[in-house]
């Protein structure tokens, strides 16, 4: 018997340092697909590179078929014109007909109409937040044409045979605005990679925090936040960089792993608060580097405007440490009162009250305690599930297909 095909649609290349929650749920997809499956990917492609072409490469140690489509630089910076629009607009010349087939966006999916398969849509933010202009009216083009988007979303959604979304009041938004679609939305939790994010013991975490400490000039005695992620409006660092003014802390240190738009306006708002010697920005970072960042921190620092479920809170905890976030997202349902805290008011002040409880309580917000919260969201789990769900319903079809007496 043949093996089912995947192929897996989003405008990145695996093997670069492309920041982002979806990016990483997808390696996670392909790092541990069960052998059972044909995994391909298409995705883009560096400037030169040969487009439309399938070849066999290796991602994690997993044979996969990769083919890029388009061809981009730095995909850490939005575009004039948004890559999503690049990358749906070159599908249209392709016929990538499947198995099974997983989009991470709606757009592109007006390519795949009429692409028989089973389809799976993967939900990342929560809509109705992330379309709100109140929320941050600049954090994705589709905010100044609202109802373009929902008519579109009305017009592509009903292809898809199972719709995930890592936000619980998403997925009820879904199952109410398409009462039709309501048994194929659900819930899924995003994961972390458990090889690469774990936690250190009390000692080594000491000791990996003087070295980065001396790695970057600072006193042996400062202690580390850190702030992960694309320098986007929607994640909105500036805020972040407010809140280490109100901490006003000389031996607390904000660690930046990231890049993105808003990069000279974080800088210039550095400087604006004579944070030069408290803030350090390192720029994207590969996921071994973050794991070492994430170990040496006292705490991470989430100042999202909105969020669906962020990837990096659930590494930040598999790596022991406490996680302090605005209430946006799922991440206020995950943490427990040991493992983060939560700012009800989204202002510099809450937020520096906040990681001034952490820091001064370490005992409280303990490394155990964010490894138990977080256990439940492990990658290889939650991915082999839903590779088991996707083989039942190959193998039922294949069933039906040898007992019909008709041609399907």
């Amino acid at each position: 018997m043949s093996k089912p095909v995947l192929t897996i649609f989003y405008q990145f290349n695996p093997w670069d340092s492309s920041i982002g929650g979806i990016q990483t749920v997808i390696r996670s997809f392909i790092k541990y697909a069960p052998d059972e499956f044909v995994v391909r990917v298409v995705g883009t492609g560096a400037p030169g590179s040969a487009l439309g072409v399938w070849k066999w490469t290796e991602y994690a140690g997993k044979a996969i078929q990769f083919m890029p489509v388009i061809a981009v630089g730095e995909d850490n910076v939005r575009k004039l014109i948004p890559t999503t629009i690049a990358y749906g607009a070159s599908l249209m010349r392709h016929n990538f007909a499947s198995d099974f087939m997983h989009f991470h966006r709606i757009e592109p999916t007006l390519a795949s109409l009429n692409w028989a398969g089973d389809k799976t849509l993967f939900i990342h933010n929560d809509i109705r937040k992330q379309m709100d202009r109140n929320l941050g009216g600049k954090a994705i083009l589709w905010q100044q044409f609202p109802k373009v988007y929902f008519a579109l979303e009305k017009l592509l959604i009903s292809q898809f045979e199972q719709v995930y979304s890592c936000n619980s009041e998403s997925a009820q938004h879904y199952r109410e605005a398409y009462p039709e679609l309501a048994p194929r939305v659900a819930f899924l939790k995003n994961g972390f990679d458990p090889e690469s994010f774990y936690p250190d013991k009390r000692e080594e975490r000491e000791i990996k925090r003087r070295e980065l400490a001396q790695e970057l000039g600072l006193p042996e005695t400062v202690r580390f936040l850190l702030f992960a992620g694309r320098l986007h409006p929607q994640k909105d660092p500036v805020l972040g960089i407010q809140a280490i003014a109100a901490l006003a802390d000389p031996q607390v240190h904000l660690l930046i792993a990231g890049a993105g738009e808003l990069e000279e306006q974080v800088r210039r708002e550095i400087q604006a608060l004579n944070l030069g010697d408290r803030v350090t920005l390192l720029g994207a970072v590969n996921s071994d580097r973050l794991a070492q960042l994430y170990r040496a921190a006292s705490a991470f620092l989430l100042s999202s405007v909105y969020e669906g479920l962020p990837v990096t809170v659930l590494e930040a905890l598999a790596c022991g440490t406490p996680v302090v976030t605005t209430d946006c997202g799922e991440t206020p349902k995950l943490l427990s009162p040991d493992s983060g805290v939560v700012c009800k008011e989204r202002t510099a002040e809450a937020i520096a009250d906040a990681l001034r409880r952490v820091l001064a309580n370490p005992d409280l917000y303990s490394s155990e305690a964010c490894v138990r919260t977080v256990q439940p969201y492990s990658a290889p789990s939650i991915v082999q599930e839903v590779y088991r769900q996707m083989l039942h319903r190959w193998q039922y079809r294949k069933a039906i297909a040898i007992s019909s007496p008709y041609p399907s």
